[in-house]
């Protein structure tokens, strides 16, 4: 009782800490974990008896055969409740069928009592008349042994079969001798059984104040997780917030400074393209010009005279109809010049979108370092609130005098050990009395089995076939002595034993079937749970002896097994049927000033404008500008065409050629003089022409590329960015509303988690009662069926069945000493002729047998006369 009223006094030291259900915040906190420091005890929860297990178990089998019936459980409860009353004939009805079930259920060991005392009585009144018999030279006393065909067998027989039993007998005495050292052991250790368990039971006394400052000291976890949330409220909640608005406001952000750079990049190139094309026009028109004077001079060269010569005509023909293609096909000035578009762009780049963007993204970014600076004074009141909190907490466990509770309840564990120890004593010289006369006894038994052994050995090892009864050896008859020694303690002795056996059997087969199975199968807290067994007006004794509440369900089976899984005393005992945690105990009566702070955590982030008006306008300018509408095709199809007609280096190759075939003079060198003239137009005019068209061909596709659907783009992202900032503008306060709640929820939650432990630990962990089922095992599994119980069972056993085993041992012994033992008379028989006797070994010789006095005596003086001792040798090789 004084260790459930501690405890209800610790329930007390939480009532302001507990919750059953998580809060509205729903979070989870991941790291926070919380554990009791494990309990480390001395006594082991279980008990290996080793390898004397096995015999222990081969003798509940036997007690099992021999007691069958189930655990009376019915007798059991009458007993306990003493229901009769002998003074009604009803009554004695009654007390006289409970006595036919008790005997009914108790009519295996009966029998088997009843077979050792009839042992015990028959045992030594037939070693009395078998005494009296042997001296009056019957039942075998005398001195004579009939010599037999069967006689060699029937001494094999008798020699292996007293072996055998011999064997099995040390095997017995062999248990009893374990079994008497085994308890003797175990009974000296007693001291130190009891001693741990008393100190198990004061180390759970003693952890309950420490769990007590654990539990409470563990409120700085949550509250150390608390303090680092707080000083990283700008990523928790500032993070949160900007991580939120990223996806909708960044792309939208991207998108304008690509359209950005993109005019940047398009009003290079515009300028790059008009510079080229310029120069494409001066240098087409140079061109032009250069290969119209090529021509005009070259027609001069052929009105030569020369080229009249029937010789040179051909020649000059056909380098006069080459001509036709000494052409400038390059003209580019059809083409617009782009110097307004270059104009329109350089307007719209006096806005700075890029820095418009980048001042965007400033303000994004900057939210973290906002919310820091806003919730720097509500940090530091919410920790001085928190600090506060953890020393109220740590108070508690100074109001309740749980202490002097559980001092209290240590003094009746010390009450309770000096008891045990005050009389350990005097069951430790009880047990070493037990230990001597069980030792005697086994002594004895060791005595006759030595008897028969040394008999055993000394008749095998002396007999010798060829000497006669009378004439046997002195060994041999000594191992006939022997025998018969061993057979008068057998008869003097074993009724003691059987005696003792009988006593302890009934003793152990019983504490064995009524105490230590029950106990291990539960048999036995299931009769103490019985509704109104132990008090006639309570259903359930246990919960009416701790609650006078005999109406609760508290069982001594549940309590036990909840005891042996170590759950703690509140969920053993069924404490919240007096004293419920989950309704005494609310969160909120130590979380209401955490969450009024955390809702005056007011966070405002002020609108973020993406883009002003005047970035605004650009935009809409861009999407009106028209550098899409470029005529793009006439650009390209003017720079993919060549600038001359024909290659003029091929030209002039061919010319040469031909002017070699005419003869030499100054048409031949004219001509010649020509060609290196088109050879430099080639290098000096076309080849420059033709990169400035390939460069302004290129840069027209790059332009194309880049400005093509750019009303289309310039008008989406004009949209999205409308959107985007329609958002932040309606729903910017709600996003860092809930990131703050959600903060704050976080910051609950570590609270609930500590909270949440505490019930948990208080119902489940707290005061874990192990010890108390250990200590119960202890008293009754391990000190009274294991050491006192199992042991004196397998001393019974091995014993008895010894001693039953010296029935057969003295008949076989008393029947085999007749072979070992020196005979005082012997068989004689008739002379016949010794080559009958020898040519007929086994004939049928019917020997006259003479005895004392009836016939012709022949003693063993007599037994000196050659012809005598002839025939009887003749009639033993005969045999």
């Amino acid at each position: 009782m004084a260790l459930l009223l501690g405890f209800l006094l610790l329930l007390g030291l939480c009532e302001d800490t507990l919750s059953e259900e998580l809060s509205s915040s729903g979070y989870r906190p991941d790291g926070l974990e919380f554990q009791l420091p494990p309990t480390s005890y001395q006594t082991s929860d279980s008990y290996d008896p080793g390898l004397a297990g096995f015999f222990f178990q081969i003798v509940r089998f036997f007690v099992q055969i021999v007691q069958p019936n189930a655990f009376p459980e019915d007798i059991l409860r009458k007993i306990i409740q003493k229901k009769f009353d002998l003074s009604k004939e009803y009554d004695k009805v009654l007390f006289l069928l409970f006595d036919l079930q008790i005997i009914y259920y108790e009519i295996g060991i009966i029998i088997c009592a009843a077979l050792g005392l009839l042992f015990v009585i028959l045992m030594p009144l037939v070693g009395f008349f078998f005494c009296l018999c042997r001296c009056c030279n019957k039942c075998g006393g005398e001195m004579h042994q009939r010599q037999k065909k069967s006689g060699p067998f029937l001494k094999k027989y008798f020699t292996i079969s007293l072996l055998v039993i011999c064997v099995f007998i040390s095997i017995g005495i062999i248990y009893g001798f374990a079994a008497n050292h085994y308890m003797r052991t175990n009974v000296e250790e007693t001291r130190k059984l009891s001693e741990s368990n008393f100190n198990d039971l004061r180390t759970l006394l003693n952890v309950v104040p420490g769990q007590i400052d654990y539990i409470l000291d563990q409120f700085t976890l949550p509250k150390e997780k608390a303090f680092d949330d707080l000083d990283n409220i700008n990523l928790l909640v500032g993070g949160s917030i900007y991580e939120r608005l990223k996806p909708k406001v960044l792309p939208v952000l991207k998108d304008i400074k690509d359209l950005a750079e993109d005019m940047k990049t398009n009003r290079d190139t515009l300028v790059r393209m008009n510079t080229v094309l310029t120069d494409m026009k001066q240098s087409s028109a140079q061109l032009r010009t250069s290969l119209r004077d090529v021509k005009t001079n070259m027609e001069q060269t052929l009105m030569d005279p020369q080229c009249s010569s029937p010789a040179a005509a051909p020649t000059c023909d056909s380098i006069r109809k080459s001509l036709s293609v000494l052409d400038g096909s390059a003209n580019f000035d059809h083409l617009p010049s782009l110097d307004g578009h270059i104009t329109q762009l350089d307007g719209l780049l006096q806005t700075d979108l890029s820095g418009l963007v980048q001042k965007a993204n400033e303000s994004l970014s900057n939210i973290p370092e906002e919310v820091q600076n806003q919730t720097r004074d509500f940090i530091s009141e919410f920790k001085k609130t928190l600090n506060s909190l953890q020393s109220d907490v740590k108070n508690i466990s100074t109001k309740i005098p749980i202490q002097k509770t559980l001092s209290n309840f240590v003094r009746y564990i010390n009450d309770s050990e000096d008891y045990i120890l005050q009389y350990l004593p005097t069951m430790e010289e009880c047990d070493s009395y037990r230990w001597l006369v069980c030792l005697v006894i086994c002594c004895l038994l060791t005595l006759i089995l030595i008897f028969y052994l040394l008999g055993l050995l000394c008749g095998t090892l002396g007999y010798d076939q060829k000497a006669t009864p009378t004439r046997r050896g002195c060994v041999s008859n000594t191992g006939g002595l022997l025998l018969m020694v061993g057979v008068g303690l057998s008869f003097f002795f074993s009724w003691i034993i059987m005696t003792i056996v009988v006593l302890t059997f009934v003793t152990g087969g019983n504490m064995e079937k009524l105490v230590c199975e029950p106990y291990r199968n539960k048999k036995l807290f299931q009769v103490l749970d019985t509704p109104y067994l132990l008090n006639e007006d309570w259903k359930y004794y246990l919960s009416g002896l701790v609650f006078n509440k005999p109406d609760i369900n508290l069982t001594f089976e549940q309590v036990y097994s909840d005891c042996k899984e170590n759950k703690g005393l509140y969920a053993t005992l069924k404490l919240d049927h007096i004293y419920n945690v989950s309704e005494q105990l609310n969160i909120t009566k130590h979380t209401g000033d955490i969450n009024s702070n955390l809702e005056n955590m007011n966070i405002r982030i002020e609108d973020i404008e993406l883009l002003d008006k005047t970035g605004m306008k650009t935009l809409m300018d861009l999407r009106s500008s028209g550098i899409d509408d470029i005529d793009y095709a006439a650009y390209l199809n003017a720079t993919e065409r060549s600038p001359t007609r024909v290659n003029l280096i091929s030209f002039a190759n061919n010319l040469r050629r031909k002017a070699n075939q005419l003869p030499s003079g100054n048409l031949k060198t004219s001509l010649k003089s020509h060609t290196d003239t088109l050879t430099n137009i080639q290098e000096n005019q076309v080849v420059p022409l033709q990169n400035s068209m390939n460069a302004m061909h290129q840069q027209m596709k790059g332009l194309q590329y880049r400005t093509s659907g750019l009303k289309v783009r310039v008008s989406t992202t004009i949209f999205f960015l409308n959107s985007t900032q329609d958002f932040l503008t309606s729903q910017l306060s709600e996003v860092v509303v809930e990131e703050s709640k959600q903060f704050g929820n976080k910051i609950i939650s570590y609270f609930e988690r500590y909270l949440q432990w505490v019930e948990m630990a208080i119902t489940q962990q707290f005061a874990a009662c192990r010890p108390v089922a250990t200590a119960l095992d202890s008293a009754v599994n391990v000190f009274l069926c294991s050491y006192i119980v199992d042991p004196l069972n397998l001393f019974w056993f091995g014993v008895g069945k010894a001693t039953i085993l010296l029935l057969p041992a003295v008949i076989f012994a008393v029947k085999l000493a007749k072979y070992f033992r020196r005979m005082y008379s012997e068989d004689v028989y008739e002379d016949e002729p010794v080559n009958k006797v020898q040519s007929k070994p086994r004939a049928q010789t019917v020997p006259r047998v003479q005895t004392v006095p009836m016939v012709q005596t022949v003693p063993m003086t007599n037994m000196r006369h050659a012809n005598t001792r002839s025939r009887v040798e003749q009639g033993t090789q005969t045999i």
